[in-house]
Formats: C-alpha cells, structure tokens, sequence
C-alpha cells in the first residue's frame, strides 16, 4: 500500500494543522480512519488475503485427517485437540507474523516516514494495524471453526459462558500477538529477511505449545518455555471453548485456569503496548 493511496483518507481524517488553525480530529476519529484504510488495503490485495487464510485451513484438513485416536487418559480424540491448537495458531499467524512482515514492508517502502509528515497520532497507526488484525482473525477463525464441524465434526460452543470465553481469548489474543508483531518487527532489518526472521520463532511455538502435540506431553522446560508467550494460553482457553470439562484432568494444572489465561494475555498487551509506544520512532531506517 502506497502513501499516494492511502494519504487522502489519512489527508481527511487528520486534517493537517493548517495556518488557519483548523482543529484536529480526536485519537478516535483518527484511529477509525485508519483502520479503515488498513483493512481496504487488506482485503484489496486478493493474493495476500488468499495466502493468509488459507494456510492455517489447509493444515487443518491435512493434519486433521491424520490424527487419529484419542488422548491418552481421556476419551477425547487427538483431533479436537489439535484443531483449537490449530485456531489459536490461526490467529498468531495473522496477528504476528502477517502484521510483522507488513510493518517491514511499510518501512522499507517509505509509508511510514511519509505518514509521519502528517500529525496523525501514532495510537491511530497502531489502532490500525490492531483493528486490520482483528477483523481478520476473526474471519479466520470462522473459516476453521466452519470447516472443523463440516469435516472432522468439531463441537459448535455449547453455552453462552462458552461463547463469551472465545470472544474474550480471541479478542485479548490477537490484540497481544498484534501488539508483539509491532515491537518484534523492530529487529527486522529489511522486508528481505522479514520472513526468515519471523517465521522460525513462530514455528517453534507451535510445536511447544500444545499445537501438534497435547501439551501435557511435551518435556517440563518446553511446557515451561511456552508458558512465556501468548500462544500457549490461547489454545489453552480455546480448549476450554471447545472440549469437554472432562479433558481438564490432562491440563497440567488440572483445569483450564480461564483466570490465568486472562492474566497472561492481558499482561502481554499492556507489556507489548508500552513497549512500542516507548519505542516507536516516524523516522529513520527501522520503525524504533
């Protein structure tokens, strides 16, 4: 996305400190501007749009024929575990690595430092990219949801406690993953490395944070490790959302600890949020 494209919305939703004093629009009016231009961006680039969606559904209609059987000492078969560890990945895919390699390319092709001769306030750039990464992890995740009742019988939430339970691991979720992808992408040197450098970590999550494999399985220091980023406790809550209560007896902590998912999350996103607020820089050749 080109500043040519998108400087007449920004132009219109902060308006320039004219000499005749025209007042500024608020954060809020700002951030909805924004968020508009981001998500016309979006869902205008139809191969982007395509790639990011379809990639967590194609490895849960491959892996989720291959899994078979259920987990040991309980009656819940593999597969359902697997496909709520593959919705939260879903949502870290898009959230993280999606909005990281896009900071990069932003960078590299000069839309910040040219946004940055307007006086749009930076919350309104990262309310933005947060409401850009929302509404596609939303769709997602209704695409998963969709094709896991349709193909390998996924269990639509039950209650309305469960329903609430994925709005708020969703929501929490995808805002701190967006959150981490605008601190992490400060490493990122060039839109070159951008994929080379965020895929691998994000990888490695998903095998240790009882995406592919049950999690009380994995060795003490994986379990350990995993428990330090927000993947973990998103597929934790989403197992919550979509297993029975009889599968919390395999939990390490012998129950779906909502409380503690809550505050993990929620503790990511006010650490990532002052992190790039603190770091975030208009200019220069990085973001920070």
């Amino acid at each position: 996305m080109t500043f040519e494209q998108t400087s007449p919305t920004a132009a219109a939703a902060v308006a320039a400190a004219a000499p005749g004093g025209v007042r500024l629009p608020g954060i809020w009016r700002a951030g909805r501007a924004r968020s508009a231009v981001e998500l016309k961006s979006f869902f205008r680039n139809r191969q982007s749009l395509v790639f990011s969606l379809a990639l967590p559904v194609v490895l849960l209609a491959v892996l989720g024929s291959i899994f078979a059987g259920p987990v040991s000492g309980t009656h819940v078969s593999f597969r359902l575990v697997f496909m709520a560890g593959i919705i939260a990945a879903g949502v870290m895919s898009v959230a993280f690595s999606g909005l990281a390699i896009n900071l990069a390319i932003e960078r590299d092709n000069g839309t910040i430092r040219r946004l940055a001769t307007t006086p749009m306030p930076r919350a309104a750039y990262f309310g933005g990219k947060v409401s850009r990464v929302v509404v596609t992890s939303v769709l997602e995740t209704v695409i998963l949801v969709a094709v896991g009742a349709a193909l390998f019988h996924l269990p639509i939430p039950s209650s309305a406690a469960r329903w609430l339970t994925l709005a708020w691991v969703l929501g929490l979720g995808t805002t701190a993953c967006a959150l981490l992808a605008l601190v992490y992408s400060l490493i990122i040197p060039n839109s070159r490395s951008a994929a080379a450098i965020v895929t691998p970590p994000f990888l490695v999550l998903q095998f240790i944070s009882g995406v592919f494999f049950p999690y009380n399985q994995l060795p003490r220091w994986m379990q350990t490790l995993a428990a330090l980023f927000p993947l973990k406790w998103m597929a934790q809550g989403l197992r919550s959302v979509f297993l029975p209560s009889s599968f919390q007896i395999v939990e390490p902590a012998g129950s779906f600890e909502l409380g503690r998912v809550a505050l993990v999350l929620a503790l990511w996103c006010a650490g990532c949020l002052v992190a790039s607020l603190v770091a975030f820089r208009w200019h220069g050749p990085r973001i920070g």
